[in-house]
């Protein structure tokens, strides 16, 4: 078993020979075969130990057996004391995420702070295989049915490849002794009922289930890879990026196989499900302006393209720019100012990022807000007024940006430029005019 365990660092490149490791040690029987695993391979190590004050005194005489494990392979020990139930209740979750939540990041902080290149922890084969069932049970897409990965950043698995039965004669045959955690045979949680109930059933169908699931977990790990590749290439034809608007081109993506899971890959960042992604596929043939959401973000069908917004983009209130100020900093929104006199030979910048106003007709303060429904004014180059409603139908803004649209707005009431699209007629440069401020969008 120890050749075989060696092979498997070695193939997934899991750590060097000269790296120290921060093994996770329980006092069962996986986390004890680990750490004489990796004494026996000599692999420098240290034990930190998670007790979660769940147990009473099952739990700390399970510290103090993994402590005088620590002592014998003479390794630096570490053990942290959680308030678990009362972490759970603070975060609105179950103990068993809380557990694992405060162990891995207390594991990551010890490693960081004393300069381990890993944590080795002790998943074995019956792990893959209960996690990959427990997913598809929930429902899962390929990344729930690769199981667990040898290496996830700077957490390793050494044991991945071993089987249960082969860690239980490992004990058998090199004396090891364990503690029992009785929890593990309580069917109130939902991976024991998995362990104790389903699992042997399909023992008796396939003896060599984990052996079966584990390959099979491998294979899908690699059409996974495949797929992520695929997407990386039609994300570099298909999306682009404007500060914290993405926008996904729909053309493109009704060329893709399977569209519905591309675009799913695509939108996972955001929080969009994918059920809610095959009816936005659907969309790809319906008018403009359907509209989806996640918890986190809106997307918008805009004839052809998806466009999506987080759905905190919404800005509230007004904001002063007073005669002489340089800048103004908010939200979603930052703005410079210039005032140049003007000379003979004086060239008009012009651009959609800024607008430049005659300075004598402005009326100070300023007034920095979002649009409002009634609002209107003259474009640049026409002579009657717009509504504003109607010039963002002009410029086709998408829905979900419309809500963005700040204006700039003299002191007499009058919007002298839509920020980012076009300035007001009444506020242009002439050959009247003496001085010039220039306002930048950054």
């Amino acid at each position: 078993m120890l050749d075989r365990i060696q092979a498997f660092i070695q193939e997934h490149a899991l750590f060097s020979p000269t790296d120290t490791l921060l093994v996770a040690v329980s006092g069962g029987l996986d986390s004890v075969v680990l750490a004489e695993v990796l004494h026996r391979l000599g692999v420098k190590f240290g034990v930190a130990h998670c007790h979660f004050g769940l147990r009473g005194e099952e739990a700390d005489a399970d510290e103090q057996f993994v402590r005088k494990l620590a002592d014998k392979y003479e390794a630096p020990y570490f053990v942290e004391f959680f308030q678990t139930k009362k972490f759970a209740e603070q975060e609105g979750i179950s103990t068993q995420m809380a557990a694992r939540a405060l162990r891995y990041e207390w594991f990551e902080r010890i490693r960081a702070q004393q300069g381990y290149a890993a944590v080795a922890t002790a998943h074995h084969q019956r792990d893959t295989a209960e996690t990959m069932l427990l997913n598809l049970v929930h429902g899962t897409g390929l990344a729930g049915l690769h199981g667990i990965r040898p290496k996830t950043g700077h957490l390793v698995r050494p044991l991945l490849a071993v089987s249960k039965p082969d860690l239980y004669d490992y004990v058998v045959e090199n004396r090891l002794i364990w503690r029992e955690d009785a929890s593990n045979d309580s069917p109130v949680y939902q991976r024991n009922r998995l362990r104790l109930e389903v699992l042997p059933v399909l023992r008796d169908i396939n003896p060599s289930l984990d052996h079966t699931m584990s390959v099979t977990a491998e294979r899908v790990g690699a059409a996974e890879e495949i797929v992520r590749r695929y997407v990386e290439e039609t994300a570099a034809q298909a999306q682009r990026q404007e500060a914290e608007v993405t926008y996904l081109d729909i053309r493109t993506l009704q060329k893709t196989a399977a569209t519905a899971l591309v675009l799913h890959e695509l939108l996972r960042p955001f929080g969009f499900s994918y059920l809610v992604t095959k009816d936005i596929v659907q969309s790809f043939t319906a008018e403009p302006g359907r509209r989806f959401e996640s918890p986190t973000h809106q997307l918008v069908k805009d004839r052809e393209q998806l466009v999506i917004t987080p759905r905190k983009l919404q800005h509230f209130g007004t904001h002063q720019l007073q005669a002489g100020q340089e800048a103004l900093k908010i939200d979603g929104l930052h703005l410079r100012t210039e005032l140049t006199e003007v000379t003979e030979g004086y060239d008009v910048p012009k651009g959609k990022a800024l607008a430049a106003l005659d300075a004598d007709v402005l009326k100070f303060p300023l007034t920095v807000r979002p649009w409002q429904e009634g609002d209107w004014f003259m474009p640049i180059g026409m002579k009657g007024k717009k509504k504003l409603s109607d010039f963002l139908i002009d410029q086709k803004v998408p829905l979900n940006l419309k809500d963005n649209v700040w204006v700039l707005v003299s002191a007499d009431g009058k919007i002298a430029w839509v920020i980012g699209f076009r300035p007001d007629e009444r506020f242009k440069v002439t050959e009247n005019t003496e001085r010039v401020l220039v306002v930048k969008r950054m």
